[in-house]
């Protein structure tokens, strides 16, 4: 894979030597925001040009639409493999740096394919979209180091897509060891509660959604009994507790998740609120889920200052409406199938957290983890469609990418994704057959595993 994605980068260094405008697309979620930033300040550094477009999801008519373009290199990040069969009709030039499963297309000579599925690498945990795009880069321009002070960007991505299980494993500990060699990434042991220096600590509990923790996150009354419960103000910040209640609160916290406890990635010279990749992550997470995807990107571009501020907003408004999620699943709970669980929603508030509120559901145990859960959510004549499960069940033979991509197929929809992470979009007078020909297939692959 290393190979194919150092073709990548000599495809883009004679682009920029040619002088051309590279067209970037990429994902709008915080993996493919930090894939577009990742190529774009490489591009940059070079002394390219770049055009970049973000989109909730890569439809036929977008990749038609594109084709039309006059540029000469299009760069497809975090997205692209599953529309292959018609990339390949691009009279340009392609590379496609992404992580989601591929199926049988075979690349034309004049597309370079970056995924580490081709090469055995599991995308849904060893190497995300950013890092995809990361390795894609990763030796343009002279020198020794070249492009590795940008891993840490491509760390963000993996961060965002739920890569990071107590350490990082695969194509992933290479962009670690890059970060670590040129020497503006650290790992040190904490607790990896959020917003330590922003918010009360009760917040900072109910904000914390990887590890989740059961009766604290996304529940601000259960964070503040607990805290009352071992002795410590809620209304104070973690950074201001002294040494001794800081103690007591990981010893608490460590019985409560011991996962709680553990390695925080970080660029010491950073912004103090972006220095944690993961709490990096939220802030482009919640940019993109809030649709201000410029703001998330100018951020991976490097601006700070107004930009930073908007995007702490937004990620305030994010984390009202996941608290009000969790609530919803709290009081509503999933239907239940016989091999799948639901929840369906039209709320508008509602729509935009289901996939986080889904996997943080089922890791705070307030959802039943024996079964895969898919969120629902009406858009029109359609409805989106976010499936989440654990590894316990991908290891039982489930695998959601599979499933979401030939089930929504069969109603005239699109979908796919990884098997524990998946999405599709379906009419929305299918929904019900949906759910049964989805149920149906989960059985089949527990029972064939």
């Amino acid at each position: 894979m290393l190979n194919k994605a150092n073709e990548a980068s000599d495809m883009i260094s004679k682009h920029i030597k040619d002088d051309h405008v590279i067209r970037i697309i990429s994902h709008n979620d915080a993996d493919g925001l930090s894939a577009a930033g990742v190529i774009a300040n490489a591009i940059r550094e070079e002394g390219g040009q770049f055009h970049t477009t973000i989109l909730s999801r890569l439809k036929p008519e977008n990749v038609k639409e594109l084709s039309k373009e006059k540029y000469k290199l299009f760069i497809f990040s975090d997205m692209g493999s599953a529309n292959l069969k018609l990339i390949n009709k691009f009279k340009s030039e392609v590379i496609i740096a992404d992580h989601h499963q591929v199926d049988d297309t075979e690349s034309e000579d004049h597309i370079i394919h970056v995924n580490p599925h081709l090469y055995g690498i599991d995308g849904s945990k060893e190497l995300s979209g950013a890092g995809s795009s990361y390795l894609s880069i990763r030796n343009l321009g002279d020198g020794e180091n070249n492009k590795k002070h940008i891993a840490p960007l491509a760390l963000v991505g993996a961060f965002g897509d739920m890569q990071f299980n107590n350490g990082f494993i695969g194509a992933n500990e290479l962009i670690v060891e890059d970060g670590k060699e040129f020497g503006n990434l650290e790992i040190h042991q904490d607790l990896k509660i959020v917003s330590k220096n922003q918010e009360p600590l009760y917040k900072s509990l109910a904000y914390t959604l990887n590890p989740a923790m059961s009766g604290l996150t996304g529940d601000l009354e259960g964070s503040m009994g607990f805290l009352e419960k071992i002795g410590i103000s809620y209304g104070i910040k973690f950074t201001d507790l002294e040494d001794e209640e800081k103690d007591v609160l990981k010893d608490e916290l460590i019985k409560v998740n011991p996962d709680i406890f553990g390695s925080i990635y970080s660029v010491p010279k950073e912004n103090p609120v972006l220095r944690n990749l993961e709490e990096y992550s939220y802030i482009l997470d919640a940019c993109g889920k809030n649709k201000k995807t410029g703001l998330g990107l100018s951020i991976a571009f490097g601006e700070r200052g107004e930009a930073l501020d908007a995007a702490l907003n937004l990620q305030k408004k994010y984390r009202d409406q996941l608290i009000k999620g969790m609530e919803w699943i709290k009081r509503e709970g999933a239907v239940q199938m016989d091999f799948i669980q639901y929840m369906y929603s039209e709320d508008k508030v509602l729509k935009s957290v289901m996939g986080t509120i889904s996997s943080v559901g089922i890791a705070a145990e307030i959802l039943d983890s024996d079964k895969p859960i898919l969120s629902m959510a009406r858009m029109h004549n359609d409805v989106k469609v976010s499936g989440r499960t654990t590894r316990e069940m991908i290891e039982k033979g489930v695998d959601l990418g599979k499933v979401l991509h030939d089930s929504s197929l069969s109603f005239g929809g699109q979908g796919g994704g990884h098997d524990i992470a998946a999405g599709a979009m379906i009419p929305y007078k299918e929904m019900d057959n949906f759910l049964n020909l989805v149920n149906d297939m989960v059985e089949h692959q527990i029972e064939n595993n």
